[in-house]
Formats: C-alpha cells, sequence, structure tokens
C-alpha cells in the first residue's frame, strides 16, 4: 500500500521516500496466501476489491497474476443459508457472483467432495504469487524514481521545523508529510507520536504441500470462510483460511499452533479428500492488522494535519494497489474517486 501510494504521489510530481523496516514486500504482502477472491470480501469494501482485482490484472504476470475462477461452498443447510445470504449481498453489491448446481460444479471441479449442499462461482477469483510483490514494486519505484531504503527500522520521529524527522539506529530522514503504512506495526509506530490506536493483529496462517496431480483448477473457499485453496501450476496446494497462530508483530515472525493448524487441514481434507495423503512442506504465519469496526485506516492521523495513515484493509492484498493509489491522491489534494475511512471515526464493532 505503502508503495502504490508512493507511486501515486510521483505522477503527480511529489518527491518521496520508501522507508522499510525489512525487505520491501516481505511483511503481510509477501507472507500470504496470494488469493484475490471477491467472494472473500466485506461488503462495503466491495468496489474497491473490484478496482483492485484491475490493478492486479494489468500487473499480469509480473507478480504471477492468473484469474482461474472461484468456487465457495457450503456442506450443510446452515452454511447454505449463510451462503445465499452473504454472496447475495455481495452481487448486489456488483460482484459478478452466481450460485451453481453440483452437476455444474461436479463437472468443473471432479476431485471435490460429493457433500456439497450449495454453491457460488466468481469468473473474477484468481490469484497473484505474493513471493514476487517486493520484487515488482521495487522495479516500479526504480522505473519512477522513487528512493527507497531497506532495513530502516524507525525508532523516533520528531517534529521539526519543516516538517518531520524519521530517525533509525544509523541514520535520519527529513519529510514535509509521512504516511504511516506499515500494517500490524502500525500501532507501534503511531504510539511513537503519542497516537493509541484501537489495532489488534491476527496471525493468520498458510501452509503449502508437496507437488501433487491437478486436482483443482479454481480457487476454492468454504462458506464459513475459513478455508481458501488453490494449486499452483507446478502442483503445490496453498492451504490457509485464517486460522490463528501465535506472538505478536513486537516479537516479530509469528509461531504457527499446531492445533489451530490441524483444524485448517482438516478442514481442507473435508472439502478436497484426494489431498488426505498429501504432505505439507511448510507452514507459516502472518501478520493482519484490523481495529474494531474491521474497516481500513486511511486518511490523516488524529492530530496532524500533515501525517496520513493507511492500513487495516480486510482483504488487503486484493485492495491493497488500489486504495494506495487512492491515498497517494488524498495526499496530493486531488478527489479520490471512492471515499477513504476516516482514521478519526468513533468505533463500533462490527460481528458481520
Amino acid at each position: 500500500m505503502g508503495c502504490a501510494s508512493a507511486l501515486q504521489m510521483a505522477e503527480g510530481s511529489m518527491k518521496s521516500i520508501v522507508l522499510d523496516q525489512g525487505d520491501l514486500g516481505q511483511g503481510a504482502s509477501g507472507v500470504n496466501a496470494g488469493t484475490l477472491s471477491l467472494q472473500i470480501k466485506r461488503v462495503k469494501l466491495m468496489p474497491y476489491a473490484i478496482r483492485g482485482h484491475q490493478e492486479w490484472e494489468s500487473m499480469g504476470d509480473a507478480v504471477g497474476f492468473r484469474k482461474t475462477g472461484g468456487y465457495t461452498l457450503a456442506f450443510t443447510d446452515h452454511e447454505a443459508e449463510l451462503l445465499h445470504e452473504r454472496m447475495s449481498l455481495k452481487a448486489e453489491a456488483g460482484a459478478p457472483i452466481e450460485f451453481v448446481s453440483n452437476s455444474v460444479l461436479t463437472k468443473a471441479e471432479p476431485h471435490l467432495a460429493d457433500r456439497v449442499v450449495a454453491a457460488s462461482y466468481c469468473a473474477e477469483d484468481g490469484y497473484a504469487n505474493s513471493s514476487l510483490t517486493g520484487q515488482f514494486y521495487r522495479a516500479r519505484l526504480k522505473q519512477q524514481g522513487v528512493q527507497h531504503r531497506e532495513g530502516f527500522k524507525v525508532l523516533g520521529i520528531e517534529a521539526c521545523n519543516d516538517g518531520y524527522v524519521i530517525r533509525s539506529a544509523s541514520t535520519t530522514v527529513r519529510a514535509r508529510k509521512l504516511l504511516l503504512s506499515t500494517g500490524a506495526w502500525l500501532k507501534s509506530l503511531a504510539a511513537l507520536m503519542d497516537v493509541d490506536l484501537p489495532l489488534q493483529a491476527r496471525i493468520n496462517t498458510v501452509s503449502v504441500t508437496q507437488r501433487l496431480p491437478m486436482l483443482t483448477r479454481s480457487v476454492i473457499g468454504h462458506a464459513t470462510g475459513l478455508l481458501t485453496m488453490k494449486q499452483k501450476a507446478n502442483g503445490t496446494l496453498l492451504i490457509g483460511g485464517g486460522w490463528q497462530g501465535r506472538g505478536t508483530p513486537e516479537q516479530g515472525r509469528g509461531q504457527v499452533d499446531a492445533r489451530s493448524l490441524r483444524s485448517n487441514l482438516a478442514l481442507a481434507r473435508h472439502v478436497l479428500p484426494a489431498i488426505e495423503n498429501a504432505q505439507i512442506l511448510r507452514s507459516w504465519t502472518g501478520f493482519e492488522a484490523n481495529v474494531p469496526d474491521f474497516y481500513p485506516l486511511a486518511g490523516k492521523l488524529p492530530g496532524y494535519e500533515d501525517v496520513f495513515i493507511l492500513g487495516c484493509v480486510r482483504g488487503g492484498y486484493t485492495i491493497g494497489p488500489y486504495i494506495g493509489k487512492l491515498m497517494g491522491d488524498y495526499i496530493l489534494e486531488r478527489k479520490t474517486e471512492l471515499p477513504l475511512f476516516d482514521p478519526g471515526r468513533n468505533f463500533v464493532e462490527v460481528l458481520a
């Protein structure tokens, strides 16, 4: 998101520099499953997700973009009711989602479990290779003449006469305006400016299997939202769904929780029985930040005119390139195509 904002500002002739505590794209952007599915996006964020899809599609092979279509499955009457309710709302919000019969599903995906009660389909669903994200944006920043410094861990931010001084262990950078776009690390960074954000971090788990015969060509999800699966061209199957690990952003990389992992894999096996004997090569975690109402922080940091914040975007991998462009326009004082999300709002927890 920060890189996309910087590129948009460069398009508007504003000079900027990107500072990253690690390598570009190696936080949440580089460790998630790369799923680009409109079926798992919140209704209010659907216009942003649709435009985010367009951004990813325009990046193409450089980010491993593939449009495969995707199915979301229900295995009980309760799950079917949930599926119909949620997908109908998302279709009304503009997502090209339809409900399909079992015969259509079985013809398209013959290896799925035969106990499906209801299924929805979105032709726009697909994925990108998240490990290419940093490489892509590093090249784009260089192309546009945007400076970037990796391994720059911010230890302090102080106001000065003409803006702010950002300090790391070995050097400082001066800037007239700041954009804080550090994902799950937003809370600690905002605290350097005496702002307490109501932010929590989830520790999502992703796993990858050994190479397998081709078992599915679509993105596969579950009505509860607790499963995503997709098989890459090399045969490996990526399994996610937001099952929780352990740890905090301040402690570094999170840890996989074996009990949570087993539940994730059991659901995957329930949906795709042919993976019963597949070996898991690796499981890992990534941090996802959210605030109580589960909508983004995108606007001015409360109490500051020239400090902006962008993060806590559910479905942030999909939406990130687009909402980053919106933020760039906002900082350039242009009219944004879609509204942003005031970080100073009153937060009311929304569970739906």
